[in-house]
């Protein structure tokens, strides 16, 4: 099958280049992981994205998970015009961030007060600040495998050791900030032992994705999670999911309510806006006393509970909160990596397809299940460059990078999951026959 054009996106991005740092304004739409350039995206509606050269995909990348309700939602797009003709900003209080928080709070038993910010990156930042100002301590517990944002504490790698300091990961972030931040493999629960025990009375913090969906789909089990909640209360340190991915996309209560935990702090992204910048971090009353102006630890925002992303955000929480949402979004993505399972098992095809809720991952593995970082093979990352390009090519749109997640929202429809299986059944053979 002949390439698509990317006649107008290349030119677009040939202009981009002579504007922003390698042509894109965040690394990974640069497609350095996949073949070609970069597609420039002119418009969406439901299910589907076309380009800047009119090619249509059916997209499963869905802005990177919050457009869980599709592309121009009617119910989200009328709130936005509703609330347009009374400003666009105001740092200062509205009544929309009152009506969005307890649409929140009242569904979600797992948070009892929160802030609204501009980002998952800034929610995140801000809790480990609070966790930080809350305990009197420095250091922080991350995993490797698991992102968390752009922030210096936490673009940080391991180094040799089981237990380590973190090493930098970006030019800029000083030394003395990664040093603060000890990485360790997910999964490994001596890991954990070793660094209470060697950073005793020191750690703030343990954080984790709700369900790491950064660098693969590693599906923790119940028993690891029940784990992280135990020996954090016994050490004095809180634990932070950071379901910026996850919250309200496995459930309203996210990954909190998948596995019965009750995290300390919990940050959200995108998807409480309709995919607008919006982000926010909720823990209980008690916790959230610290902030100011209540308390000592300083956060703020000028577009934090931003009206137009406050009357986004009530619009698709609603829908959301509707019974029977999550269940039928679940089934659909089910049937989905069933129908691939079954072709894929059929030709004994090297390839797994891992999911959750309406999350899934296909990864060119023969392994049954990878819950870290070091158990995905980077050398299969030339098939999913293959893959990629076979999808393109017939109309489907995936993150462009082997460790990214696929999502399904409720704008698709069962044609366009039939015609998306039928282009992963060719896709598959292009890369294995």
């Amino acid at each position: 099958m002949k390439d698509i054009s990317r006649s107008k996106s290349a030119a677009l991005y040939e202009k981009a280049k002579t504007y922003f740092p390698g042509g894109v304004n965040s690394p990974v739409r640069a497609f350095k992981s996949v073949y070609g350039t970069p597609l420039f995206i002119e418009r969406g509606d439901g299910s589907h994205i076309w380009d800047a050269d009119g090619n249509e995909f059916i997209d499963f990348c869905c802005s990177w998970g919050p457009l869980i309700l599709g592309h121009n939602d009617g119910r989200i797009r009328e709130s936005v015009i509703n609330a347009l003709p009374q400003g666009l900003s105001f740092g200062a209080p509205t009544e929309l961030e009152n009506e969005l928080a307890e649409l929140i709070l009242t569904n979600n038993k797992y948070i009892q007060k929160l802030r609204f910010v501009s980002s998952g990156t800034e929610a995140v930042m801000s809790a480990i600040r609070l966790a930080r100002g809350h305990t009197k301590r420095d250091k922080i517990i991350k995993f490797e495998g698991c992102y968390h944002g752009h922030s210096d504490s936490l673009l940080v790698k391991a180094g040799s050791g089981l237990v380590t300091f973190g090493e930098t990961s970006s030019l800029g972030v000083p030394t003395s900030f990664a040093a603060e931040t000890i990485v360790l493999p997910l999964n490994d629960k001596q890991a954990l032992q070793e660094a209470f025990a060697q950073f005793e009375g020191q750690v703030a913090a343990v954080i984790i994705e709700g369900i790491p969906a950064n660098d693969g789909l590693l599906i923790q089990e119940q028993h690891y999670i029940e784990y992280l909640r135990a020996i954090t209360q016994e050490n004095g340190a809180l634990l932070i999911f950071d379901e910026v991915i996850t919250g309200f996309r496995l459930g309203f209560e996210g990954a909190a309510a998948y596995y019965g935990i009750q995290p300390d702090i919990i940050t959200y992204g995108k998807i409480i806006g309709g995919g607008m910048p919006v982000g926010a971090y909720g823990a209980s009353e008690e916790l959230m006393s610290c902030i100011s102006p209540d308390g000592g630890v300083y956060q703020a925002g000028t577009l934090s509970g931003n009206p137009i992303a406050m009357a986004a955000g009530i619009a698709q929480l609603n829908v959301l909160n509707t019974d029977g949402f999550y269940e039928g979004l679940a089934t659909k993505t089910k049937n989905l990596v069933d129908a691939l399972t079954a072709y894929i098992d059929a030709r004994n095809y090297q390839v797994k397809v891992f999911s959750i809720a309406s999350i899934f991952w296909i990864a060119f593995t023969d392994k049954s299940s990878i819950r870290s970082a070091d158990e995905i093979d980077a050398n299969s990352m030339e098939k999913y460059k293959v893959f990629h390009r076979a999808l393109l090519n017939r109309g489907v749109y995936l993150g462009p990078s082997g460790y990214e997640v696929g999502f399904v929202s409720a704008a698709h429809t069962q044609d366009d999951l039939d015609k998306a299986l039928t282009a992963m059944k060719e896709g598959l053979d292009l890369v294995f026959v």
